[in-house]
């Protein structure tokens, strides 16, 4: 959740670690702070709030070393202040870190460093991992030497300390006595490493390192990693040194800077056309009538012989998920469950041989996803991945899976994302449905369906006037409801989420005929509900349901075809977007309510791109 740079080189560190940190902040930005080696003493700046605040308080005391990590915060463990902020210290001022994840036992050792006389300030289970280790080097003392190696003993040390946590972790370190290297460590958290030209580069992922190099190296579960500006060595807990990979960043500076938007989820929003096409470039089989998929690791006889699909995400990823049920189903004519990641690493549901498990995360990085992806991997199931992240842990660990290729999603809140990942479920949908009983003829019919898909959204995109509108109107409400019904209930969802995660109202979505079933107790004249109608087979039932609202007095925004006339004499409010195919609506229809959120989230005054409480990358449980 939180996010960690670092820096080793020629160069003054702090102008890497404030740019680092502020591309970093959708990670977590409830405080933030450095550490850098200055004439041989830890210099640290470290406050509650925004990186703005840090730069303001770096500027005054002007740091100079050329060594240093930086962190911005999402709190786990004690309240966003000054002292609960990273970096901390670690034996008086031996060495100080910066820490991403859960550490479970952090009291047990607590309790135990108190007894030895360790002295703490903060209420974090970071700041019992820094005294841990200054504790394991001091036990060391010189027992660990190697007249080839200088940082043996801070190696031992850290590998000695690790051995003692239980949960989560990623890693920065920095040690008084050795201005010239860093020590970076993982398990669940992730960390790449920037390789430069006579330096190296720390961060959670590749977004601070675009413009900087384009050489990466992914840290591993169980690594620590040696850097110096020259070097760079990783040792694995078990297997000890490892010839490490380095790969490719794809990030460019480009793909993580505004441009002429006030807001990155904006842009996002506006990215869409191009992000839905890079989902679908040269997956489209026109002479076998099918999608094709260079990354699923199994042949077309062992996916015919797939009798259930098990689907596991989180928040908007499960919503996508949802989406690719109705798809599967529908086209294939296989069955298909949805699973909370979080529940399902602690259920023990009976699944047969002939399940496959795919695991959506936007990050790839999702910690519940993650485990519950191994739990089923643990028990003999073969796992595929749809991430977004290259080189994320799950696309690592996977058996195979799908990119999305939607570039760098900034925003807090997803949106290209989301429907890079609908797109993909309607490929799978359609290979599946091409393995079993779609027709030649049925799946050409699909695919220009599907290559429509840009130019529908760009339609859609012209919604954004009327959805501005439609928000002055009723920014002031404090509750909504979303209504949908088959493959649109999960739009319903994901539009209410949206409205949560960014003006903080209370909005739920639910299938339109539930609404009956209790929710219609909410509804008032200050209570807009949101209903995706467009055209289809549920149509008439769902107006049915929109006329039951406006029968007790409850605003309607509606979402409908372009020149449906019906809906429009009913409705208070109404957003057109193109006419499709049934199951390319919730794509195209998640554009407006993707804009409604954005407006009145503005109107309000929110921090769009960074919700209070929320971070993109959810790497604690």
């Amino acid at each position: 959740m939180c996010g960690i740079v670092g820096y080793v080189g020629p160069h003054k560190a702090v102008g890497f670690l404030l740019a680092g940190l502020r591309r970093l902040e959708y990670r977590g930005y409830d405080s933030a702070g450095i550490v850098t080696l200055d004439d041989g003493k830890l210099h640290i700046n470290k406050s509650s709030g925004r990186v703005d605040q840090l730069a303001a308080l770096v500027k005054q005391t002007k740091p100079t070393g050329t060594t240093g990590v930086g962190h911005t915060r999402w709190a786990t463990h004690g309240p966003a202040t000054d002292v609960n902020a990273h970096p901390h210290l670690g034996g008086g001022d031996i060495l100080a870190l910066v820490h991403n994840g859960v550490i479970e036992n952090f009291r047990t050792i607590k309790e135990h460093l108190i007894e030895k006389g360790y002295e703490f300030r903060s209420a974090t289970d970071s700041e019992v991992v820094a005294q841990l280790i200054a504790h394991e080097l001091r036990n060391l003392g010189d027992d660990v030497t190697d007249d080839l190696d200088p940082y043996a003993r801070l190696v031992a040390a850290v590998q000695n300390s690790l051995a003692q946590l239980r949960g989560t972790y990623g890693l920065a370190i920095v040690f008084r006595e050795f201005p010239e290297v860093l020590i970076a460590a993982r398990l669940g958290s992730p960390l790449v490493i920037g390789v430069g030209d006579g330096e190296h580069f720390i961060a959670s992922d590749g977004s601070p390192l675009a413009g900087k190099t384009d050489r990466i190296v992914y840290l591993a579960d169980h690594e620590v990693a040696v850097v110096t500006a020259d070097t760079l060595r990783v040792v694995h807990r078990d297997q000890g040194d490892v010839v490490h990979k380095v790969k490719l960043l794809e990030i460019t500076a480009a793909d993580v800077q505004l441009g002429e938007y006030p807001h990155y989820m904006l842009k996002e929003i506006f990215e869409q056309p191009e992000t839905v096409r890079n989902a679908m470039r040269g997956r489209l089989d026109f002479d076998a009538a099918t999608a094709k998929f260079g990354g699923l690791n199994l042949t077309p006889r062992r996916l015919r012989s797939i009798d259930r699909f098990l689907l596991t995400a989180c928040g908007t990823s499960w919503h996508s998920a949802l989406v690719g049920e109705y798809m599967i189903e529908a086209l294939s004519r296989v069955p298909v469950e949805v699973e909370y990641a979080s529940e399902l690493r602690y259920r023990n549901p009976p699944l047969s041989p002939s399940t496959l498990l795919f695991t959506l995360s936007q990050s790839g990085e999702t910690i519940d996803t993650l485990a519950a992806m191994r739990e089923l991997q643990r028990k003999g199931h073969m796992a595929l991945s749809i991430c977004n992240v290259v080189g994320s842990t799950i696309a690592r660990e996977a058996d195979g899976g799908i990119y999305l290729h939607a570039g760098a999603e900034i925003g807090v809140a997803s949106t290209k994302a989301y429907t890079s990942q609908c797109v993909v479920m309607a490929l799978l949908a359609l290979y599946f449905g091409r393995l079993h009983h779609l027709s030649y003829e049925a799946g050409l019919r699909i695919i220009d369906d599907l290559q429509t898909l840009p130019d529908l959204i760009e339609q859609a995109l012209t919604t954004n006037n009327a959805c501005r509108q439609i928000a002055a109107k009723y920014a002031h409400c404090n509750n909504f409801l979303y209504l949908g019904r088959q493959y649109n209930f999960p739009t319903a969802l994901e539009g209410a989420l949206k409205l949560k995660e960014i003006s903080y109202i209370h909005a739920e979505g639910y299938p339109a005929a539930e609404m009956k079933h209790g929710p219609i107790a909410l509804v008032d004249e200050h209570t807009p509900s949101v209903f995706i109608v467009p055209r289809g087979g549920v149509y008439d039932k769902v107006l049915a349901n929109l006329e039951e609202i406006k029968a007790r007095g409850g605003p309607v925004i509606a979402v409908v075809e372009e020149g449906d006339e019906e809906v429009s004499r009913i409705a208070d409010d109404v957003v057109e977007i193109p006419a499709t195919a049934d199951f390319m609506q919730p794509i195209v229809a998640a554009v407006p309510l993707q804009l409604l959120a954005y407006h009145i989230a503005v109107l309000r005054g929110c921090d769009v791109d960074k919700p209070r409480n929320l971070a993109k990358s959810v790497t604690v449980e």
